[in-house]
């Protein structure tokens, strides 16, 4: 093995408030550990220290993600030394030891970590200081101090394993961070690139900041749908599931759902998988009078398999008759139901074409949709 991580996770937090530590809160939808922990397990084996007090929670965050969990010492180095001797059983060639607090940091910065511990025995990020300096007593500024050569440290801290392990043991008190703990050792650590979004939650307005940017890495798909049948001779027409009373019905190879057939193409769009005709031809005989909740179901179940989350989805129904008003929030109900969704997030509507048209001529009903995809 070749890289691995320690992600330092035992700490209280106290400052970030909340109640929770701060790495169990949520911020954009998942706990603060678990974005970490996603940015940094395809690098390597992963790591966590946590407090033995978190290990239900813990056990929680990690579902499905290869992590081990190892229990934490009384301060920051205690506990990355834990971590450290957790992996010496299969020891790694390099590890990269990162705060779980900062849970947007880049995959660049993790890889030119990487890249730098192969010339070196030790790499870090940080940010040149650009600010102005103050010293400051009594709530007044007593100077000024010069910024030349002065970094803002971030993780991950990578270096050669053997090396930080040694480092953790010969170590005697506590450190602010893994690079004092390899310096004090007489190891060599580069500095590579740091990132403004690498921002480490310390207080609560730093969840917001964090917030803002783990949503704009988020997968958000758009997708479109429309659709057309015409009349022909019957009793009733199915509308997004329902069954509503009129003088004709659709003509189609299934039940000729026009509306959930828009809504389902706007499914098999958001995700580039063309439209019903291509997972269900109409050439098939299987599907001829076929219910069109197998399709939407078919489209949702899709949209899952690829990790996506189906966020809402809004149809209009362009019809002069049969009205639709009466029937919409029995439609919600119905289309939520098959698609695994509350109600408030499906939308069903409808207008007229103003007796302009093969819609205006009550010559058929046509529909829009729009859905919306989230993969978190």
């Amino acid at each position: 093995m070749k890289t691995a991580f320690v992600i330092v996770a035992a700490g209280r937090g106290q400052r970030a408030g909340g109640g929770l530590p701060k790495q169990w809160r949520e911020v954009a939808g998942k706990p603060v550990a678990r974005w970490t922990l996603e940015a940094v397990a395809p690098f390597g084996k992963v790591v966590m220290v946590i407090h033995p007090d978190d290990q239900a929670i813990a056990q929680e965050v990690i579902v499905g993600l290869p992590v081990d969990l190892v229990f934490g010492a009384a301060d920051r180095s205690g506990s990355v030394r834990a971590g450290l001797e957790a992996l010496i059983e299969a020891a790694p060639e390099q590890v990269l030891i990162h705060d779980v607090a900062r849970c947007c940091v880049p995959a660049q910065v993790i890889t030119d970590v990487i890249a730098a511990l192969e010339t070196a025995p030790g790499a870090a990020p940080a940010l040149a200081v650009t600010d102005a300096l103050w010293t400051g007593e009594a709530g007044q500024v007593s100077g000024t101090q010069d910024r030349s050569g002065l970094y803002r440290a971030q993780t991950p801290q990578g270096f050669r394993y053997a090396d930080i392990l040694a480092a953790h043991r010969a170590f005697d008190g506590q450190a602010a961070d893994d690079v004092e703990v390899a310096r004090a050792a007489g190891l060599d650590v580069a500095i590579v690139p740091g990132s403004e979004g690498n921002l480490k939650i310390t207080t609560p307005e730093d969840f917001a900041r964090a917030a803002k940017q783990l949503r704009i890495k988020m997968d958000i798909r758009l997708g479109n749908g429309y659709d057309v049948h015409a009349f022909e001779d019957g009793d009733h027409v199915i509308l997004c599931g329902v069954k509503i009373p009129h003088s004709q019905s659709l003509k189609g190879h299934s039940d000729a759902d026009v509306g959930m057939h828009a809504v389902t193409d706007a499914l098999y769009g958001a995700l580039a998988e063309g439209d019903i005709g291509r997972h269900f031809p109409p050439s098939d005989p299987q599907w001829k009078g076929a219910a069109s909740e197998i399709f939407l179901k078919h489209a949702c179940d899709l949209a899952r398999a690829k990790g996506y989350e189906i966020s809402n989805v809004d149809c209009t129904l362009i019809c002069e008759r049969p009205k639709i008003g009466p029937h919409a929030s029995e439609m919600m109900q119905e289309m939520a139901r098959i698609m695994g969704l509350e109600m408030d997030r499906v939308s069903i509507k409808a207008t007229t074409s103003e007796r302009l048209g093969f819609t205006g001529r009550e010559e058929g009903i046509a529909a829009f949709a729009t859905a919306t995809l989230v993969k978190p």
